[in-house]
């Protein structure tokens, strides 16, 4: 489709001939991997409807002269990471620990085949690896570049069989990776590049996913998701996620991500209001284009821009059937606040409170990300104090 080609153009400048993607691409993974070697492991999740494609995978490798020796791209990042260099994933989250650790081994890491089968987290496009504690209910990043995929693949087809929330969720994933770095870019040199990726993202996703969550097998409407999630990862390579991605960190035994980000990102554009009002008016007027909000986006300022960019959020979000507030989540209670408060003051998740466009430290976030927690628990946005 003509409205698609401005997203390829820009996930081949970001992957260039390195990356397999698009519809039907999937029997041709096995000339991929054999690049690689004569002997493969498949490290798979699942979801109802998904073993065809586990089987197209098999033969194509068959067909290429290998064998196939069966969790998601993040596992296998970490896992290759701790079979090279040994150690425990808890000694790799952070920033640059594993370039570190093969520069002091002089190993380097095998390089793999990543097929993404979910317009979502982009993962096999990234440096990006989230692991979970389940005991402690945390999630974790590995943040490095020797971890990216040396071969991704992601075959749009695969997507028609995902379920309605499992859809939902991996597209809003896309829109709060595009929107925190857009609005972790204000003021620094890579904002163009971040609006632009964020623009073109965030239309395909607020134009295509209500339609499908209208018609599961919408074909225009899947492949715009997979292009517009694909973006997202375009953009989490040139800046970081924030506020949003950082308290969804501790709501995993509550949320999936994707939904979390959903929830968390109305408030903090109200508190990062201040500081992003070009990032601001660029959503809002997708938001506005979309019917999702009737403000003079043009003419608003500072924290009120922010609240009705947050509106819209919301609109959206009843348009999809996600919750606009914490509260309504099952399962919710201080124990999160909590845990959320104590994660963003760990050293290891520090990048995300350095992406915030407002900044701040451990010190002051009891005081400020506080009160956006507690916007978001009750829905009321007049909590939010600004910096």
């Amino acid at each position: 489709m003509a409205d698609f080609d401005k997203a390829r153009a820009l996930i081949r400048e970001f992957k260039g001939d390195s990356y397999l993607f698009g519809e039907r691409v999937l029997a041709d993974v096995g000339a991929v991997i054999a690049a690689c070697g004569r002997r493969a492991a498949l490290v798979r999740g699942t979801f109802r409807g998904s073993d065809d494609c586990v089987e197209t995978i098999r033969e194509s490798v068959s067909r290429a002269g290998g064998r196939i020796g069966g969790s998601t791209i993040d596992t296998v990042k970490v896992a290759e990471v701790l079979r090279t260099l040994g150690g425990e994933a808890n000694d790799y989250f952070g920033a640059g620990l594993v370039t570190r650790a093969t520069a002091k081994a002089g190993r380097s890491l095998t390089p793999h085949v990543a097929i993404q089968s979910l317009a979502g987290s982009a993962s096999h496009l990234t440096k990006y690896a989230n692991i979970t504690d389940i005991q402690a209910a945390q999630k974790k990043l590995v943040i490095d570049e020797a971890i990216i995929p040396a071969h991704p693949v992601f075959d749009h087809s695969l997507t028609r069989s995902a379920p309605r929330d499992l859809t939902a969720d991996g597209a809003m994933d896309g829109i709060a990776h595009s929107l925190e770095v857009l609005y972790g870019a204000a003021g620094k040199p890579h904002y163009a590049k971040a609006a632009e990726i964020a623009a073109e993202s965030t239309a395909l996703i607020v134009r295509h996913l209500p339609r499908v969550l209208d018609d599961l097998a919408d074909k225009g409407s899947r492949e715009a998701l997979c292009l517009a999630t694909d973006l997202g990862g375009y953009s989490i390579m040139i800046g970081g996620t924030n506020g949003g991605h950082l308290t969804s960190f501790s709501l995993v035994d509550i949320l999936s991500h994707g939904r979390a980000c959903a929830i968390m990102n109305p408030y903090y554009s109200v508190f990062f209001a201040p500081a992003i009002q070009g990032p601001l008016r660029l959503v809002g007027g997708i938001f506005r284009d979309a019917g999702l909000t009737n403000a003079d986006i043009d003419m608003l300022s500072g924290r009120a821009l922010g609240v009705a960019v947050a509106e819209a959020m919301f609109e959206f979000a009843h348009r999809i059937g996600f919750p606009t507030t914490l509260g309504e989540v099952p399962g919710f209670g201080q124990q999160h606040v909590d845990r959320a408060l104590a994660a963003a003051k760990d050293p290891q998740l520090k990048s995300k409170l350095q992406n915030m466009p407002v900044p701040l430290t451990a010190e002051t976030v009891d005081e400020y990300m506080g009160r956006v927690l507690e916007a978001a628990r009750d829905g009321k946005l007049e909590l939010i104090r600004n910096v």
